[in-house]
């Protein structure tokens, strides 16, 4: 069974992968392709909130501890964190232990090279080849040689202290309420602690984990709770995060919903006003938008697309020499400042453009006019290649052929859940709902 997907390795907790057993020859895997022939040889791990980090944490540090390999401990961060943190303590790698959006019962295992970018295809290739080998287990360090694992305290506020520097000096948002949900998640701490220190009034939802509250009707996948937290405080943001806050979705003062497209859009265009946006372009996933695409052009911008996946996007950033670009789910690449998606660093730049343009976030957002857009998951049994199965090529042809070049169908399987994911945008909101629905029903008859 292939362990890794679109985002790493991820599944339900005692059952494979995701069982102790695995997860230590992953922890051998990992450490035996990465480990470098210097002093240190240390992996970095994180984790978000969830009771089972415990478990996977525990396994993997003794799989590299036992091939030599030392291990530094942060506990509960966001992913970008420990991105960050790789490359300012100059490690070997990380290892953030989530499963994102998931529920508390799932869990996952996402790699970072030494220079803080996720681990290439090939690379996890040869990770999984490796667990699987019998191999595994020869030669294994003995006496001395076995790593140690050491905890660093402090990680959660040098992460703090470096987004904060990513913006001038003596900027504060004193004046500035903000609501900010945390989905009891990795930045439970991260983004109010963040945000009071640069002197906002800062209302906290959902930031009392207790490892099994994680992503519960709260984050960036649930925004009901945050759009009526700010009309209720007449706030001047909201802000919400998902389970490892690699993510940010907000809401306007009006408590409208503004995603990663909208915040894509704003960005590129201040960007290439200040002359900042490398080669005029922005790089997004399939998922992104025709609005977006609209009105990027409309303002001289180009917009690359990749599969989905921030990993992909981040790929063809740092290949092509782009330094913006992101996913309508709230991943936004500010590859100036860090190398994945990254939530809190997300909403400060949000906030300092509102501050730095004196504008609401409604009227920053306003000129981007989205698509409607509907996204269907379609529970499966097996991720079967959809092209061998004729009756959805068709249904999907038929869609195609009803939007008249006034829309766009996209169907995917999910690489991180037994899903098909059924994406129909156009002009017309009832032909775009009636069409996704069309395409579901044949697919729940020929895969489920």
């Amino acid at each position: 069974m292939k362990l890794f997907g679109t985002d790493g390795i991820r599944g339900t907790v005692n059952e494979h992968p995701m069982t102790p057993e695995t997860v230590l020859r992953i922890g051998m895997a990992a450490a035996s392709l990465l480990r470098e022939k210097h002093g240190r040889n240390m992996i970095l791990i994180g984790k978000d909130t969830r009771l089972s980090g415990y478990i996977i944490e525990s396994a993997l540090t003794s799989g590299i501890c036992s091939m030599g390999m030392n291990v530094t401990l942060v506990g509960p961060i966001p992913t970008p964190g420990v991105a960050y943190l790789i490359r300012t303590l100059r490690l070997d790698a990380g290892i953030v232990i989530s499963a994102s959006h998931n529920p508390f019962e799932d869990n996952g295992i996402k790699f970072f090279s030494s220079e803080g970018y996720k681990l290439s295809d090939e690379l996890e290739r040869k990770i999984e080849g490796l667990v699987k080998e019998d191999g595994l287990l020869k030669n294994r360090p003995q006496g001395s040689e076995i790593g140690k694992a050491y905890r660093l305290d402090d990680a959660t506020g040098r992460y703090i202290e470096y987004i904060k520097s990513t913006i001038p000096r003596g900027v504060t948002f004193e004046g500035m309420k903000i609501v900010v949900d945390c989905a009891n998640g990795a930045a439970y701490k991260t983004t109010p602690w963040l945000f009071r220190e640069l002197g906002a009034n800062v209302i906290s939802m959902n930031d009392k984990p207790d490892g099994m509250n994680i992503n519960a009707g709260s984050g960036s996948l649930h925004m009901e709770a945050l759009q009526k937290a700010v009309k209720l405080h007449k706030a001047d943001v909201g802000i919400a995060h998902d389970g490892d806050a690699d993510r940010a979705i907000f809401c306007d003062e009006k408590g409208r919903i503004v995603d990663g497209d909208k915040i894509m859009g704003m960005w590129a265009v201040e960007l290439k006003r200040e002359r900042m946006l490398k080669k005029n372009t922005v790089v997004a996933t399939v998922m992104s938008n025709f609005g977006l695409e609209k009105f990027l052009a409309m303002n001289g911008i180009k917009l690359i697309r990749t599969k989905v996946g921030d990993r992909y996007v981040v790929e063809k950033m740092s290949h092509g020499g782009y330094n913006l670009g992101g996913e309508q789910s709230g991943h936004i690449i500010f590859l100036d400042h860090n190398t994945t998606g990254d939530g809190p660093l997300t909403a400060l730049q949000v906030l300092y453009l509102m501050k730095k343009r004196d504008a609401a976030l409604s009227k920053l957002s306003q000129g981007i006019q989205l698509y409607p857009q509907i996204l269907t998951n379609v529970r499966v049994k097996h991720k079967h290649d959809i092209k061998a199965i004729p009756e959805i090529e068709d249904a999907i042809l038929s869609a195609e052929k009803k939007l008249a070049g006034k829309g766009r169908v996209l169907v995917r399987a999910s690489g991180t859940e037994p899903k098909i994911r059924v994406m129909i945008e156009g002009e017309d909101m009832k032909l775009v709902k009636r069409l996704g629905n069309d395409i579901a029903k044949v697919i729940q008859k020929k895969m489920t």
